[in-house]
């Protein structure tokens, strides 16, 4: 089992050859699509896409050059209730540009359908349905909400997009939550521009491709039309029957395995011109982001950290210590408001007098302070599990931001927009396979955000019971590294009874007293130690002259997680860990042990998951020994059968019975 390195050629999207384009046209809704009543192949679906199709083709202007279109036309049946969202519709369109026009952006051709007395009948979407909302300085998106949306209703619309910039074709996807009975998607390339494409997903994907004559007609300076002509790559894509990506257990983000096509603009080649590379590279756009203002110029920045900086450094010499001083300084200070992006807004000066920012103005902050302090530190972009993985070099694969010093060789990741994270811990939505380190010189570096040191938890449990059946004793628990911080962001806030009674709940039913934790919400850099004493009535069973107890008592796993047949995507555990327990029971007096499970050794061939299980009798006590691990964040899914055989072992043995019988 081999750690599972995210790279495109891990999509494993199969490709076939040779296609027959079917035939669906807008405004030929059927009755016997209206008429059904659920969808043929997935019953429990709530809606589905009866057909989507894209063409991407390129039109010419005077004095502007080729412009790209996308058209894109979807049939959507709703089945259930819960697929009435489905009749809502929007997209996003870039408006951030500098050298170019606006992007444009346009519905059409809007109908929703329903039958009514055998008949169908039409209702045309109006400008009541139909918004246009400015997301951010960049972007802007238009939706649309079909009338007269019921159970049984199709929609149908379509949407253009018009865009200058040719860098990127619009993403397009094959799949979604709801099956898709026929996806489609057609490119129209002129010569002159070559694209790579990337594909990516588990479904089986039908394309063809033709050099063709194409033409462009234009208006001319004097108005007058011209025609220009030239050779063309027509390229077509299809899939049929595309079953839903459902999310699973230990998944990052489902939708960066969803099968879609990715192309970015490779080169030019105009007849009586050099070709031209267009392929970004990380180096460009490092180069690119320290140029904006908004980034390089606010790092810049830092006489407003002078006097505070003096303050809490004074007598402090060694970098690391500075290090520890200026971050939770920074982390105490500032509160995120919840934005992300790479990008400061109201600027760093301002947050830092308002002590509120963005992940960038945050991390700025603390990166100029530490450089003030004579440390080598600079951003790391990242792209957090929800936005997904870089497909290409861009800036707009990224949006997060954190910071990375260096002392004595070490690197050390710092983020301090979250006010439990430490040293080299990170928020678990930024563990997100890759980073990029940029530098203001254009030089960029692979910063790998997984961590390699396992995060442990210790459970030390002791116990007695009666012959009633009341069991009691006492839970000694530590967590460290992510698992500690997991535990402060969950539970820092909570009141402590309330969190009690999530944990009694969570060890099925216990009755917890006298309880104690240390390094909670201070000394983060220490792990967590909790304790308390416990009793409980419901952990053994007596049957006539016999006890039956499970030795991991609370801690028991009863259902395997991983219970498909067949997975298709990597299982994400997220970081290294390892649990241990240490359990001793104390055999009340009359009894004897009748029998117990035997022990067990589990490894898979490279040792990555592991699973110790061990018990023994000492005079009066039974000392059990558990120990679990899991050394890679994640597996491919080639691995799946044997992680599905490893686990259901784990769970048998632990079903098996401590017997005590009466003396």
């Amino acid at each position: 089992m081999k750690f599972y390195n995210l790279t495109v050629t891990l999509f494993l999207l199969a490709i076939v050859p040779s296609i027959q384009a079917q035939e669906y046209k807008l405004g030929k809704v059927t009755v016997a699509e209206l008429q059904e009543k659920q969808h043929v192949s997935d019953t429990s679906a709530v809606a589905a896409i009866l057909y989507k199709k894209s063409r991407v083709f390129f039109t010419y202007k005077d004095k502007v050059g080729f412009s790209l279109n996308n058209e894109v036309t979807y049939r959507i049946k709703i089945y259930k209730k819960e697929g009435l969202d489905w009749a809502n519709f929007e997209v996003p369109y870039y408006v951030g540009y500098e050298n170019l026009s606006d992007d444009k952006l346009s519905f059409q051709d809007a109908v929703t359908y329903n039958l009514e007395a055998g008949n169908i009948s039409k209702t045309k979407l109006n400008n009541e349905g139909s918004f246009k909302t400015k997301v951010d300085e960049d972007w802007k998106k238009r939706s649309i909400s079909m009338p007269n949306v019921k159970v049984g209703s199709i929609v149908e619309f379509s949407y253009l997009l018009k865009t200058e910039n040719l860098v990127k074709l619009p993403v397009f996807d094959f799949q979604y939550v709801i099956p898709v009975n026929y996806a489609e998607y057609k490119t129209e390339i002129p010569e002159y521009f070559i694209y790579k494409s990337i594909l990516k997903g588990y479904v089986e994907i039908q394309s063809d491709e033709k050099l063709v004559n194409g033409s462009s007609n234009f208006e001319n300076q004097f108005n007058q039309m011209q025609s220009l002509n030239y050779r063309q790559i027509n390229s077509s894509y299809i899939a049929k029957e595309v079953p839903p990506i459902m999310e699973e257990e230990f998944i990052d983000n489902f939708r960066n395995y969803q099968a879609s096509i990715h192309n970015e603009l490779e080169r030019t080649r105009f007849p009586g011109s050099p070709v031209k590379d267009y392929a970004v590279t990380w180096e460009g756009v490092a180069k690119t982001i320290f140029a904006h203002k908004d980034f390089g110029d606010e790092l810049k920045e830092n006489n407003y950290l002078l006097n505070d900086l003096k303050l809490i450094l004074e007598n402090i010499e060694s970098k690391e210590e500075r290090l520890n001083v200026v971050f939770k300084f920074i982390q105490d200070k500032m509160n995120w408001n919840q934005e992300y992006g790479y990008y400061t807004d109201k600027g760093v000066i301002k947050a830092y007098e308002d002590q509120t920012g963005n992940v960038a103005e945050i991390n700025f902050i603390l990166i100029s302070m530490l450089r003030l302090a004579g440390i080598q530190v600079n951003p790391v972009l990242i792209s957090t599990i929800e936005h997904g993985i870089p497909v290409f070099p861009s800036r707009t694969n990224y949006n997060y931001v954190v910071a990375m010093a260096e002392i004595g060789g070490e690197q050390i990741i710092l983020d301090a927009t979250h006010k439990y994270t430490t040293q080299n811990i990170l928020p678990l939505n930024a563990l997100n396979w890759k980073g990029r380190l940029i530098k203001s010189d254009g030089t960029s570096s692979e910063v790998d955000l997984v961590p390699s040191t396992a995060s442990v938890d210790v459970y030390s449990l002791t116990a007695k019971f009666n012959t009633q059946g009341q069991i009691s004793g006492e839970l000694k628990s530590r967590f460290s590294n992510y698992e500690a911080y997991k535990f402060r962001d969950k539970y820092a806030e909570i009141n402590t009874d309330n969190y009690i009674e999530k944990l009694e709940n969570l060890y099925n039913g216990i009755e917890i007293s006298n309880y104690v934790i240390e390094n909670k919400s201070s000394d983060l850099l220490k792990p967590i130690d909790e304790s308390f004493e416990f009793r409980a009535t419901n952990q053994l069973e007596i049957i006539g002259k016999e006890i039956f107890l499970s030795p991991m008592m609370f801690f028991t796993i009863y259902k395997n997680p991983f219970v498909q047949d067949e997975r298709k995507m990597p299982i994400y555990f997220g970081y290294p860990l390892v649990k241990k327990y240490f359990i001793n029971i104390e055999i009340p007096d009359g009894y004897e042990v009748e029998s117990m499970p035997k022990g067990i050794n589990l490894s898979t061939d490279d040792g990555s998951l592991v699973f110790k299980y061990a018990m023994k009798r000492n005079e009066n006590k039974i000392h059990i020994v558990v120990q679990s691990e899991s050394k890679n964040a994640a597996v491919s899914a080639g691995v799946y059968p044997m992680l599905k055989d490893f686990y259901k072992k784990i769970v048998d043995v632990q079903q098996e019975k401590i017997v005590l019988k009466k003396i």
